[in-house]
Parts: C-alpha cells; sequence; structure tokens
C-alpha cells in the first residue's frame, strides 16, 4: 500500500503530468510505463555487466557501446532538457521499441509496435525522469503498489469526469443537437462540458 512519503511524490508526479503533459490518464500511465522499462532494462543491464566482471567473461550488452546517451543512469544526469527531449523522441524510444528480441513476434515487440512517445515539453520529461528516479522500483513488491496506485487514479479519473472531451467533438455535438433553453440535460458531467461551450451560456438550462 502507498503512503506517506512515496504517495507525495506520486502524486506531485500525476499532478505535474496532468497540468503540463497529456490530460488523457491512460496516455499518462503509458507513458510512465516506457520510462519505468528504461530505468529497469539499465539497471538490469548494470547488473549483468557487474556479473560478467566480476566472472571475467566477455559480454554484448544491449545499448550500443558507442551511444551510452540511451542509458537511464546516463541520460538522467544531463542538465540539458532540450536535449534530452530530442534524444528521447528521435533516438532512445525508437531504439527501445526496436528491441524484439530474438524474432519479431515476441510479446515486447507486439505490444511496442505502435508504441507513441507523448511528453510534450522538455521541462516535463526532465521532471517525469527526475522524479521516477526517486522511486524505489527496485523493490518488485513496491513497484507493483506504485502501478496499483497509478490505476487507482485512472478508475477515479473516469469517476470524476477528468476523460476531457476534445474540442471538435464537443463542436459536432451541439451542432448536430442544436441545443435550447428548453432542452433538459440528463447528466450533469456532460453539461459542465457543454457549460464550458459558447452555445450554452445564454441559457438557464435545467437540470434532471
Amino acid at each position: 500500500m502507498i503512503t506517506g512519503e512515496l504517495k507525495n511524490k506520486i502524486d506531485q508526479l500525476w499532478e505535474m503530468l496532468w497540468t503540463e503533459g497529456n490530460a488523457n490518464p491512460l496516455t499518462n500511465i503509458e507513458q510512465l510505463t516506457y520510462l519505468l522499462f528504461m530505468k529497469d532494462l539499465d539497471k538490469a543491464e548494470l547488473h549483468r555487466e557487474g556479473d560478467a566482471e566480476f566472472l571475467g567473461i566477455p559480454y554484448e550488452g544491449i545499448f550500443p557501446k558507442d551511444k551510452p546517451e540511451y542509458r537511464w543512469s546516463t541520460f538522467k544526469n544531463m542538465g540539458d532538457a532540450q536535449e534530452v527531449y530530442r534524444l528521447m523522441s528521435q533516438e532512445i524510444f525508437p531504439f527501445i521499441k526496436s528491441l524484439s528480441g530474438d524474432t519479431d513476434d515476441t510479446a515486447f515487440s507486439r505490444y511496442m509496435r505502435d508504441a507513441i512517445f507523448q511528453i510534450n515539453k522538455p521541462a516535463t520529461l526532465q521532471k517525469a525522469i527526475a522524479a521516477l528516479d526517486e522511486l524505489p522500483t527496485d523493490d518488485k513488491d513496491i513497484l507493483g503498489d506504485i502501478y496499483e496506485y497509478l490505476l487507482s487514479k485512472l478508475a477515479s479519473a473516469g469517476t470524476n469526469g477528468q476523460f476531457r472531451t476534445p474540442r471538435h467533438i464537443i463542436d459536432m455535438m451541439v451542432e448536430l443537437m442544436q441545443p435550447t433553453i428548453k432542452d433538459i440535460i440528463s447528466k450533469r458531467r456532460v453539461a459542465d462540458q457543454y457549460g464550458e461551450y459558447e452555445t450554452f451560456s445564454p441559457y438557464d438550462v435545467s437540470w434532471q
């Protein structure tokens, strides 16, 4: 169960993504999953490299030797948010997508085939990396608790009406329905979305 300081850190991360990034909670969980995978992949790679060095055996790593900046342990310490964003969107994320294992039909390759990097601001990405780096994800039980807590936020987002209807869909619905002062709107959450729409503003709409 997530409590105390850890809960506060996740809440702050979630709020930051919500206000600075994508308003869709599903997308935010997806993007956090990608970043957590990159963090875990680098830690696993460091562990394998350490074992190989201890045993005195060669090890062919996942990451290109001439691209250390692809690794979490490197790019997390880069101070230039614009450069980290460029690397992530143009090089690191495509590289991660290409990790298909022995065949092109692994579960990972099928899942990542249509993956899209959707954190849309360099500063947001840098803050997300810093926040995730502080989370104790080495403990798999805690990592499971973190995901459970994030999923609870997904559930509450639906309950609280935080799945925002795109403006062009709102425009289309209002144009099709052509609401008047005599109409009764039966779902307040839908009406709240329309309450921001100029067509409704002159009317004292009744609630059912």
